[in-house]
């Protein structure tokens, strides 16, 4: 028996990001975090600013204008304010979208046809969505993000995030296609809900009898899909147990996870119940992928249930908010079972080893900062003093908006989280995996693969999931040990399964679930990117 290479070894942060952006690096260097784009705008109009201002109060209309990307220029192009909290008429910086293909539609930049960047708002430290959303992409589908200096007609308009749009170009890099049902969460917060409708529902999920009242919080991207989004509120609320045929359970748990651990309120989790895109893949299943991260961190605080929160109860927030809550159905509805239950808290328990728990996320944002201080200290447009950018880590920005430092919330918030009595408990630890190889000198063959996992703490429950293709959904297969499934020795802490190929496959790709009465646990951690895998050539050497 050999074990296979473990994919993914201890808790380190270093070696995620630098994963990450190897990854990122080699696919779209538009998105290099460690490199600074530089976005050079032109437009014939000397009054530009109050021409995208009535634009923008007056619909989607675009100015025509010319743009550079690093040095590669782009002629009729389109540009507007970007629908956000942060824009203001006559505002010195509003966040901006370009659009390329506006009159050419062949028109792209490394296959990119649009371009969003975000002006930061309340974020003194500039870094909230770099980071947050290089944390997300490690666990879930989500947008790429780095920096950009933007200049318009020749002058210097400042520092901005540069956020990968979720649009056709990311659906096919994320799903390998882009032709599914396509939905912005998009609530309507200025205009009453249409008569028969719930009111306050947002982006909830809330199931409502008529397609209108989700046309008011819902923005169809696709050609078609309202029904597929009527199905999915209908089964959330009338038959949470069938919401697997539907949802993508375990990547909507890591996106829940994500947003209460790195207390991300605007979003699904907090007041509005927004921020995010719902994709159907091939498999008939919707993946939430999150965005806009500019106010994560605790830099907007009410959750929907009384007022803002103060700073200790965002040190303190409950792991478990919203279980009880009716009004938060993808919460309180998957967390009513208790297998979900457990993979949401394993995933709560993961992001807080592997990001927070040793302190090295301070590195990493450290390196960020450092990385954008010229750019930042020369932008006269910036929301924030170079005080505020060098405290923002250490304390809280702000007399009005109290924008928490990113260490002052996160490693008290560390440190309650280890000790949540939820979260205290102990998983099943998940060791020595390994696939049978064929006996030394033996004639026959291997033609299963016969996985070994060793699984202590008590497990109730323990499943090998497994695929032959890469992409393909994954299939899940119980492991025991009894004594007769390949496992060793009755009862001696040895699972084991037989996974018989398919239609010829000769390879594997598979990671190991385990529960107990408590808790859960995966292996390797990080399974919807990275698997165990084995094939029956190198078995048989």
């Amino acid at each position: 028996m050999k074990k296979t290479t473990r994919i993914f070894l201890g808790l380190c942060l270093s070696c995620i990001f630098s994963w990450a952006q190897a990854q990122e690096e080699g696919a779209q260097s538009f998105y290099d975090v460690g490199t600074i784009q530089e976005i050079k705008i032109s437009f014939e109009q000397e009054n530009w600013r109050y021409a995208l201002d009535s634009l923008r109060f007056n619909g989607e209309g675009l100015l025509l204008g010319t743009v550079e990307i690093n040095g590669q220029r782009f002629s009729d192009i389109g540009v507007r304010y970007r629908e956000s909290r942060s824009f203001q008429p006559g505002n010195k910086r509003n966040s901006l979208y370009l659009k390329l293909n506006f009159i050419d539609k062949e028109q792209n930049y490394e296959g990119r046809s649009t371009v969003k960047l975000s002006s930061a708002l309340r974020d003194p430290s500039m870094v909230r969505e770099v980071f947050g959303y290089e944390v997300a992409r490690q666990y879930m589908p989500a947008p790429m993000a780095n920096y950009a200096r933007v200049f318009v007609n020749g002058e210097y308009y400042g520092l901005f995030v540069n956020i990968e749009p979720v649009d056709d170009a990311f659906l096919s890099r994320t799903f390998g296609h882009k032709d599914g049902t396509f939905l912005r969460c998009s609530p309507n917060l200025l205009d009453p809900e249409p008569a028969g409708c719930k009111s306050d529902v947002f982006g909830s999920l809330q199931f409502d009898e008529s397609a209108k009242c989700y046309l008011h919080n819902f923005q169809l991207l696709s050609e078609s899909g309202w029904d597929d989004l009527i199905e999915l509120t209908y089964l959330l609320d009338q038959k949470p147990e069938e919401i697997g045929r539907v949802l993508h359970v375990d990547r909507t748990l890591w996106m829940l996870a994500f947003n209460n651990v790195l207390v991300n309120l605007s979003s699904y989790t907090g007041r509005y119940s927004e921020n995010y895109y719902l994709y159907k893949d091939e498999n008939g299943k919707f993946t939430p992928i999150l965005f806009d991260l500019n106010l994560c961190f605790g830099s907007y605080k009410n959750t929907g249930v009384g007022s803002d929160l103060k700073l200790k109860e965002l040190q303190e927030m409950d792991p478990l908010l919203h279980l009880n809550n009716s009004a938060k159905p993808l919460i309180s509805k998957l967390l009513s079972q208790e297998q979900y239950k457990k993979m949401y808290l394993a995933h709560i328990r993961t992001l807080v080893n592997e990001v927070f728990r040793k302190d090295q996320y301070l590195e990493r944002i450290s390196s960020l900062q450092e990385l954008i201080r010229e750019a930042f200290e020369s932008d006269e447009n910036r929301y924030y003093a170079m005080e505020d950018f060098d405290n923002s880590l250490e304390e809280t920005i702000g007399k009005r908006s109290r924008i928490p430092g990113l260490k002052e919330l996160m490693s008290p918030r560390t440190e309650y989280l280890k000790k949540e009595v939820v979260l205290a408990v102990v998983p099943p630890e998940i060791s020595d995996i390994a696939v049978a190889r064929r006996e030394q000198f033996s004639p026959e063959k291997v033609a299963d693969f016969k996985i070994q996992a060793t699984v202590g703490q008590f497990p109730s429950e323990v499943q090998v999931y497994y695929r032959f293709t890469s992409g393909a959904p994954f299939k899940s297969m119980k492991m025991y040990d009894d004594g007769a499934h390949n496992d060793g020795e009755a009862s001696d802490g040895v699972f084991g399964a037989t996974v018989k190929p398919t239609a010829g496959a000769a390879a594997i790709e598979y990671y190991i679930y385990a529960e107990n009465a408590k808790a859960a646990a995966f292996h390797p951690t990080r399974y919807m990117y990275e698997q165990h895998t084995a094939n029956l050539e190198e078995l048989n050497q």
